[in-house]
């Protein structure tokens, strides 16, 4: 699918170094990591959230991106907080900060919910479900976003390759995605970026084992 031109023998102490990289690019990310990477405009959003009656909701299917939108938030945001509601309760306490960003927010429960919406904060959701209604009747107005729309071929070609960067190991070439593996990327899973992810870390996996010949 991407090729790579140069081989650095020299380099073989490292599992990684046949492809200039110093980990499999598609691996786990660190949240901070994460934000640093993600190709997401967030001023925008920034300004509307320093009105504490404003709810900000990011509406989509797992792995399309909401979670790195509230990531990217939280790292500009330095006195917001950030509370992830696991599927299984109990649900946990929601941190205070301002705003507050809650992940996976329709898994609230009744008294979360009540509390958060009761905060006088500025809020932002990550969720599945429309909240807007429980949002508009505690009085916040709300900018609601569908997060998947547009991981299109150009933007999901534009964020594999910035993670391929960020496992460089030293200058020199590395795999590259072309526009062309995008677009083959996206007819087979549509706008679902972790799918994606987790497709070319099995792939990297996969030529490590098998040895490299210049050619992934």
């Amino acid at each position: 699918m991407f090729r790579l031109d140069d081989k650095s023998p020299s380099m073989g102490w490292l599992p990684w170094a046949r492809f200039n990289l110093h980990r499999n690019p598609f691996g786990e990310l660190t949240p901070d990591e994460r934000a640093e990477l993600a190709v997401v405009e967030v001023d925008y959003l920034i300004e509307m959230l320093g009105d504490p009656r404003q709810a900000v909701q990011f509406i989509g299917e797992c792995g399309r991106g909401k979670t790195t939108r509230m990531l990217k938030l939280r790292s500009h945001l330095p006195e917001s907080s950030y509370t992830y509601i696991p599927e299984h309760l109990p649900c946990p306490p929601i941190l205070s900060g301002n705003p507050i960003l809650v992940d996976e927010a329709q898994r609230l429960s009744r008294s979360a919910r009540r509390c958060v919406l009761r905060s006088r904060c500025s809020l932002v959701f990550a969720t599945h479900n429309d909240l807007s209604k429980s949002l508009r009747k505690h009085g916040y107005r709300v900018h609601t976003e569908h997060i998947g729309e547009s991981n299109g071929p150009e933007l999901v070609c534009e964020l594999l390759n910035r993670r391929i960067e960020a496992s460089r190991l030293q200058s020199g070439v590395i795999p590259v995605i072309s526009i062309e593996d995008a677009e083959l990327l996206v007819a087979e899973f549509g706008n679902d970026i972790r799918g994606i992810e987790n497709r070319l870390y099995l792939q990297f996996q996969k030529n490590l084992e098998v040895g490299f010949d210049g050619e992934m």
